[in-house]
């Protein structure tokens, strides 16, 4: 997928929300656990409830590796049926990977080759070796761990360097990402919570995709995020995981109940592109 797509979709859409697919079998309707394969059948059935206000979506990868190969082959039916039905949508695969040399170019075949992902995300922690294999791959992107929502984010996200301007490290991970190998293919993970560094990270990044996760249970305020981090490109993939897979009080009116708490997240958005002139109504 090019970049040019998904901005494409965000204005047809009126939307640039990302529904994270962390599908935890003990919170999705009992009636899936019924089925043959409920992580593929839940992840469908939020995919389809959902696709007229999304523009991504995002499978944890945690949520299916911890069932081994029957939950990877389920992962692949997920990417299957997205890819097929629903090409027009951008896909991230959240792996969170950070290795070297052979080790990079294996992970980067298995993401965008046998599951043919458009995205994923990456610790960059071990430098440029660890991401540019990801970046050998035509247009696919790699989104990289920048500054995020958990509390552990100060640990070393936060520290300052003091040999070079007393930047924060994740300063540093920005400027030196600009420098490596189609670095254009690049987008970074930050925080919705980090409001103090939005606007920083978006001066230094004024033409990049963020993914924003921490919207909803993590209180991060939409507002906020677009007030900081909206560029003329509008920019930004905004995750909603627990707040629309979960959103549901009576499994009876489970569908409903989705299909309501993901059109008011699209309605924000779209009132905030409009109060921006995005695009007139």
């Amino acid at each position: 997928m090019k970049i040019k797509e998904l901005k494409n979709q965000i204005i047809l859409k009126k939307s640039f929300l990302c529904v994270g697919l962390d599908i935890d079998l003990d919170l999705i309707p009992k009636i899936f656990l019924n089925s043959r394969d409920p992580l593929f059948e839940y992840s469908k059935k939020i995919i389809d409830l959902t696709v007229q206000y999304a523009v991504a979506y995002k499978p944890n990868l945690a949520f299916f590796e911890s069932y081994g190969p029957s939950g990877m082959n389920s992962l692949f039916k997920v990417m299957e049926y997205l890819n097929t039905n629903y090409p027009e949508i951008f896909t991230i695969a959240d792996a969170k990977r950070g290795d070297i040399g052979n080790t990079s170019k294996k992970y980067a075949q298995t993401f965008f080759e046998t599951y043919n992902f458009d995205s994923i995300t990456i610790s960059p922690f071990m430098g440029k070796d660890s991401v540019e294999p990801f970046l050998l791959f035509k247009n696919k992107y790699v989104i990289i761990l920048t500054l995020t929502s958990n509390p552990g984010s100060k640990d070393f996200q936060l520290l300052k360097i003091s040999n070079d301007n007393n930047k924060f490290l994740f300063e540093k991970i920005i400027e030196t990402s600009k420098e490596w190998k189609n670095s254009e293919r690049l987008m970074y993970v930050v925080g919705a919570n980090q409001t103090d560094s939005l606007r920083l990270i978006r001066k230094k990044l004024p033409k990049s995709f963020f993914l924003i996760p921490g919207i909803g249970f993590q209180g991060g305020d939409l507002d906020s995020v677009c007030d900081n981090a909206l560029n003329n490109d509008i920019g930004l993939l905004i995750n909603s995981s627990r707040s629309i897979l979960y959103s549901f009080k009576n499994e009876s009116s489970y569908e409903s109940e989705i299909i309501k708490s993901t059109k008011n997240i699209q309605n924000k958005m779209n009132e905030i592109l409009l109060r921006k002139n995005f695009y007139n109504a």
